[in-house]
């Protein structure tokens, strides 16, 4: 299943690059649909926030919030509009954290993940079922979605989030 992986220089720029899963975005010769995605890793001091998804597939399953990116949106623009969505904040959008690309059994997926900061209001969870704020030391805490293992082992190891 896996014909590609790699891991960007985290420790020397903000910017990490995670390609896991690779097959060419083909199924059995057929083509995969391809869904991009956003993704923030908000911070608040030494912690991210994680969200607890309460529906679909990966209903229980961990993941950073966002979402989809809808024709002609920008990802960071989409990642504005997701979490206010989602959660009812506005966020300052930093700079990307990474950039993943990952097979699923149904799917390919495309995700852009950016810092980002909470600038009005408290999260309400309008998706979600649990969110949790997470120390670098507490992301093995949860059960992340399998597209997210390779960039929690490079946040477990960022000196932001180090207690």
């Amino acid at each position: 299943m896996f014909t590609n992986f790699y891991i960007g220089s985290f420790e020397k720029s903000d910017f990490c690059t995670v390609i896991a899963g690779i097959s060419g975005g083909e199924k059995e010769g057929q083509i995969m649909k391809t869904i991009q995605v956003v993704a923030a890793i908000i911070r608040k001091g030494n912690k991210i926030l994680a969200t607890q998804r309460g529906y679909g597939a990966f209903k229980d399953d961990w993941e950073f919030p966002g979402g989809k990116i809808e024709p002609g949106e920008t990802p960071k623009t989409a990642l504005l509009r997701e979490i206010e969505e989602e959660l009812a904040v506005r966020v300052a959008v930093g700079e990307p954290v990474a950039h993943i690309e990952y097979d699923y059994p149904e799917f390919h997926l495309s995700m852009d993940c950016f810092w980002a900061e909470i600038i009005s209001g408290e999260p309400v969870l309008k998706e979600h079922q649990a969110a949790k704020w997470l120390s670098g030391e507490e992301l093995d805490s949860v059960a992340w979605l399998p597209a997210d293992l390779d960039l929690i082992e490079q946040l477990k190891k960022d000196p932001r989030l180090l207690s």
